[in-house]
């Protein structure tokens, strides 16, 4: 029975439900409010695979995802000799004729565009950080900066898909699906993952719901995406004509016939609609308490700055996302549009880093004085890098960077993260010198920061069990205090 379980997964453990207890078909109606546990994930783990695996380092998730790909080499990885080369043609030794987009595939030349920014040295560790981020700066002794991150993918699409699914093609569960379905839910009130979105001043990349899909996985592990208008999940409140009590009914009604047609097609999909219309009942409740912003003292206002009371703004989203991991979600998705710095870097870079700068270490900092921070673990980052070299005509004050996929850096705080400096690259900024870590690396590590042993989170599917990690990725042990 037990590997019966193992193999067919929540399907299995509500036909045990079933078969098992001899409940009437009202009774399984109301079993998710009677029993919490018994349609979710904590029971249906503890069933299948005893997860976590061991004691995880952190409880939640906050990853800030700078959608466009922010160059490195503007912000955290300071490269001296690209001043000192300013126009010179990136030497063949150093490209080694490695992939290139079809923007720059026709250059002649490949001209070195050293940053027109400062950069000073921050923290114990002493990290390389620019003036265009001088909050990120301030809490250089929580954060890890990782500048050897790499991928194969070298556009947009495919690589944003890969960051969050672990794979570049579409219909595979993005990261917080996985968490979902490896851990479950701190609060039963609210979803596991949640999703939250915001666009800068810069020139956009687009966003898509594959991005946080539970792919393969049962649809209760899909992100559910908070809007910033006066209702923050579509469709959640009731018309004004039901009341309450009506809701109760009618959803026992519904739950009552979903079961009948479980009971004759044996589709575990039905039962996580049922599992969904039970969450989103009790979401009536907890969503506008932990939406509403509006009681937050000044001092965080002052913190986050005055673009968190904006709705929709990437402050706001930083705080409503402290408030959501405070309340128990285990995984919140920002992302926020804008990065694209194909033309006009400098103009646009600034604007970006005064949307996300300050709310992004003051969600460190308010973390850490809520005592939190050991336990979340915080991610800012793109799908890939910047150029060394400029994209079309170049001049001291203006230029623009292609993708560069080779090397590049995000940061990680909190959740059993040692702070410091990982990895390094070459004088030119193109290829890792030291410490390599790959998407899948960066995956299995976050994996393990959970609890979670990266190999062994599967799903059955197709008859093939598929990972976030697919066949790939080891732990990067330098990175964990």
């Amino acid at each position: 029975m037990e590997k019966e379980i193992l193999e067919n997964g929540l399907n299995m453990n509500r036909r045990r439900f079933l078969s098992r207890a001899s409940l009437g078909l009202g009774s399984i109606a109301l079993g998710s409010l009677m029993i919490p546990d018994l349609f979710g994930d904590s029971a249906e783990k503890a069933v299948m695979t005893g997860l976590p695996h061991f004691a995880p380092k952190a409880k939640r998730i906050i990853y800030l995802f700078q959608n466009g790909a922010p160059s490195q080499l503007d912000l955290f990885d300071y490269k001296p000799k690209l001043q000192e080369m300013f126009g010179e043609d990136l030497p063949a030794s150093i490209r080694m004729g490695q992939r290139l987009t079809g923007m720059t595939a026709d250059q002649k030349k490949f001209p070195l565009a050293g940053t027109r920014f400062k950069f000073d040295q921050y923290g114990e560790h002493r990290a390389w950080v620019s003036e265009l981020l001088p909050h990120t700066a301030r809490a250089a002794n929580d954060i890890c900066f990782i500048h050897t991150i790499f991928t194969e993918a070298i556009n947009h699409d495919p690589a944003l898909t890969f960051f969050q699914t672990g794979a570049q093609v579409g219909n595979r569960p993005s990261m917080g699906a996985w968490l979902s379905y490896g851990l479950g839910s701190e609060n039963k009130n609210l979803p596991a993952f949640c999703v939250l979105l915001s666009k800068g001043r810069g020139n956009g990349q687009g966003v898509y719901s594959k991005l946080w899909s539970n792919g393969f996985l049962d649809s209760v592990h899909q992100g559910v995406q908070f809007s910033s208008g006066e209702n923050p999940v579509l469709y959640l409140n009731d018309p004004a004509s039901i009341n309450k009590m009506d809701r109760r009914k009618m959803l026992d009604k519904i739950a009552a016939l979903n079961q009948e047609s479980y009971a004759s097609f044996g589709d575990p999909e039905i039962n996580a609609r049922v599992q969904q219309y039970e969450l989103a009942y009790r979401m009536q409740t907890a969503v506008p308490e932990v939406t509403d912003l509006s009681k937050e003292p000044e001092s965080i206002v002052k913190l986050y700055g005055p673009d968190c009371m904006v709705p929709g703004s990437f402050a706001a989203n930083c705080l409503l996302a402290r408030k959501l991991s405070e309340n128990g979600v285990r995984f919140v998705q920002l992302y926020h549009q804008g990065w694209d710095g194909h033309n006009n870097l400098p103009g646009e870079i600034v604007g970006q880093c005064r949307d996300t700068d300050q709310a992004s270490a003051a969600l460190i900092t308010d973390l850490k004085q809520r005592g939190l921070l050991d336990e979340t673990l915080v991610i800012w980052g793109g799908e890939f890098g910047r150029t060394n070299y400029c994209q079309g005509a170049l001049t001291k004050d203006n230029y623009g960077r292609d993708h560069h996929p080779r090397c590049f850096t995000i940061w990680m705080a909190g959740g059993g993260v040692k702070p410091g400096v990982y990895g390094e690259t070459d004088e030119f900024g193109y290829n890792i010198a030291k410490d390599p870590v790959h998407v899948h690396d960066f995956h299995a590590t976050i994996l393990h920061l959970m609890g979670l042993n990266h190999e062994q989170l599967t799903f059955k599917h197709l008859g093939r069990r598929y990972r976030l990690t697919d066949v790939a990725g080891n732990v990067i042990r330098g990175l964990i205090a």
